[in-house]
C-alpha cells in the first residue's frame, strides 16, 4: 500500500507532464518566495483582507479588477476547483432546464456534467478524427458551418456554444471565424481554452491566436495546464454584452466552495500578474525555442513524430513500431521519463515551462532501447473512425438517463440500448458514449474496438436503461 507523503517528496524522474511548472521550476518567483515561509502560513479563511472570488472587498476582489482592466475585458473571476469548476459554472450561466447547447464532440466530461446537472440538452458537432494516431483534431470553419446546416430537430432552443481551443494534444485553428459563425446565429460563445492560456499572454510569440483576443464572450483558462500555476488553479474571463455580469456570478456562487484555499488564490494571481511581464515572454520565448530544436533532433533521428500546433506538445506516434502508446508509457516511466497521455496508437509528451536540456539526447537513446527490447513487428492498425461524422444529440435527456432504472450489461451485449453512464477515459476526459445516447450498432462497433486497444480505460460493461423510456426524442 503507498502512502500520499512520501511520493509528493522531489525524484529524479523527468516530468514531461501537467502541471507545466515541472515540479515547481517554473513557478512565479512570487510564488516560490512564498511556499519558502514557515509551512501552513498561507493556509487561511476569507479573512476581511484577503475575500474571496465573489466578495465585493478584499485584495482578491482588487486583484480580479485589475485583471480585467489590464486584459480589456468586463471581468476575470479566480477558479480554484480547476478549470471543471468554472466551465460547469459557465455553462450554468448560459443555459438551464428546457434550453439546449452546442458542444464539439470532444467536449470535457465536465460539461457533460454540467448538462446533467442543468437538464440542459447537449447537440453535439462533429470534429475531425486523426486515425493514424486515435484522437481528435481541431475543428475548423467549414467543419462547422456544415455542421450548423445539419442539427438535428429538438423541442429545446439553442440559447448557447462551446468551444474547445486547443483541443489536449494542441491542434488549433484560428477561432475568430468559428466565433463569429455562432454570433451570427445569436449565441454566446463560451470557449474552452484549458490548454491555451499561454496563448492569450504570448507576447506576439508564433502561437495561435486565443480566443480572448478573437471575440469569445466566456473563456476558461486553466493555470496549471498551460500557464505556470499550482493544480487546480483557473480562471474565467467575461467580456462583451451577450453575457451578464450577474449571471455570471450567480452561477458560481452556486459551485464555487465557501472555503477557497487562500494558496490556490494567491497562486491565481501571481501566475496572471506573472504573465503580463517580460521576463515571463522571454522564458516562453526561451521554452518555445527549446521545444522547436528538441523535436527537429527528434525528427532527425528517426523518431515517429506529428506536429501540433503547440510546439510545447511532442506526439510520439510509437503505432509506427508496433507498440501500443500505453505499453510504451509504462516502459518510459520505469526508466524515469513521465508522459502526459498515454493512448492507443500515441504517447503526447507536454515539455512544460521549466527547461528540458539534454532531453532530446535522453529520448533518443530511450527509444533505440526499446525498439531493441521489442520484437520485430507491423505498424498497428489505425482506430476505427467514430461512427459521429454529424450533428447529434442524445435520445434522452442526460438529466433523466442517470436518474432511470439501469442495469449492467456486457459491452457487448449493449447493441440497441440507451446508455445510463459515461464512458469517458481519463486522461483526456473526452466521453465516447453519454448518458441518453442510443448505442446502434456502428458505435458498438467502435466501442468494442476502443475497448480492445484500451481495455484499461475502456470498460467491458456498461449501465444501461432498464427500460425503454415512455417519451423518445422525435
Amino acid at each position: 500500500m503507498h502512502s500520499l507523503i512520501p511520493l509528493l517528496r522531489p525524484d529524479r524522474r523527468q516530468p514531461l507532464h501537467l502541471p507545466v511548472h515541472g515540479r515547481g521550476r517554473a513557478l512565479p518567483p512570487a510564488l516560490k518566495r512564498l511556499l519558502r515561509q514557515a509551512p501552513g502560513s498561507w493556509d487561511l479563511p476569507e479573512l476581511p483582507e484577503i475575500g474571496g472570488p465573489l466578495e465585493s472587498e478584499g485584495a482578491v476582489a482588487e486583484s480580479q479588477a485589475q485583471l480585467a482592466s489590464l486584459l480589456g475585458v468586463a471581468g476575470c473571476w479566480f477558479g480554484v476547483n480547476g478549470a471543471t469548476g468554472l466551465l460547469q459554472a459557465a455553462l450554468s450561466a448560459l443555459a438551464g432546464p428546457g434550453q439546449a447547447v452546442l458542444l464539439p464532440r470532444n467536449a470535457h466530461r465536465s460539461l457533460i456534467a454540467a448538462c446533467v446537472m442543468g437538464g440542459i440538452r447537449p447537440v453535439f458537432l462533429p470534429v475531425p478524427f486523426l486515425s493514424d494516431r486515435g484522437h481528435p483534431g481541431a475543428m475548423s470553419e467549414p467543419c462547422l458551418e456544415q455542421a450548423l446546416m445539419a442539427l438535428p430537430s429538438i423541442p429545446e432552443a439553442i440559447v448557447a456554444a462551446v468551444l474547445v481551443h486547443p483541443t489536449y494534444h494542441g491542434y488549433a485553428s484560428d477561432p475568430t471565424p468559428l466565433i463569429a459563425a455562432l454570433h451570427r446565429r445569436g449565441l454566446p460563445v463560451l470557449v474552452d481554452e484549458a490548454h491555451g492560456t499561454h496563448f492569450a499572454f504570448s507576447g506576439g510569440e508564433d502561437l495561435p491566436r486565443s480566443s480572448l483576443h478573437a471575440g469569445a464572450d466566456l473563456i476558461v483558462h486553466s493555470l496549471h495546464k498551460s500557464a505556470p500555476g499550482l493544480g487546480q488553479t483557473a480562471v474565467l474571463w467575461l467580456q462583451g454584452m451577450r453575457v451578464s455580469s450577474e449571471a455570471v456570478q450567480a452561477s458560481l456562487l452556486r459551485f464555487q466552495t465557501s472555503s477557497p484555499s487562500a494558496l490556490l488564490l494567491a497562486s491565481c494571481e501571481a501566475t496572471l500578474h506573472w504573465m503580463l511581464t517580460s521576463s515571463w515572454e522571454r522564458l516562453l520565448q526561451r521554452r518555445l525555442k527549446e521545444a522547436h530544436q528538441i523535436a527537429a533532433r527528434l525528427r532527425a533521428a528517426g523518431l515517429p513524430l506529428r506536429s501540433s500546433d503547440d510546439p510545447l506538445r511532442l506526439i510520439l506516434v510509437t503505432a509506427e513500431q508496433g507498440m501500443s502508446g500505453l505499453d510504451a508509457d509504462a516502459w518510459f516511466m520505469q526508466r524515469g521519463l513521465i508522459a502526459e497521455l498515454p493512448e492507443p496508437l500515441c504517447l503526447t509528451f507536454c515539455f512544460g515551462l521549466a527547461s528540458q536540456r539534454g532531453l532530446a539526447q535522453r529520448m533518443q537513446q530511450l527509444w533505440r532501447r526499446l525498439q531493441l527490447s521489442q520484437p520485430r513487428s507491423e505498424p498497428l492498425e489505425p482506430l476505427l473512425v467514430p461512427p459521429l461524422e454529424t450533428s447529434s444529440t442524445p435520445e434522452l435527456l442526460p438529466a433523466l438517463a442517470v436518474r432511470a432504472p439501469a442495469c449492467e450489461l456486457s459491452l457487448q451485449d449493449s447493441g440497441g440500448r440507451i446508455a445510463a453512464e459515461m464512458i469517458c477515459p481519463y486522461p483526456p476526459g473526452i466521453p465516447l458514449l453519454i448518458p441518453g445516447e442510443r448505442i446502434e450498432s456502428d458505435r458498438l462497433e467502435w466501442l468494442l474496438n476502443q475497448h480492445q486497444r484500451w481495455p484499461e480505460l475502456v470498460p467491458g460493461k456498461v449501465k444501461v436503461l432498464a427500460e425503454e423510456p415512455q417519451v423518445q426524442l422525435g
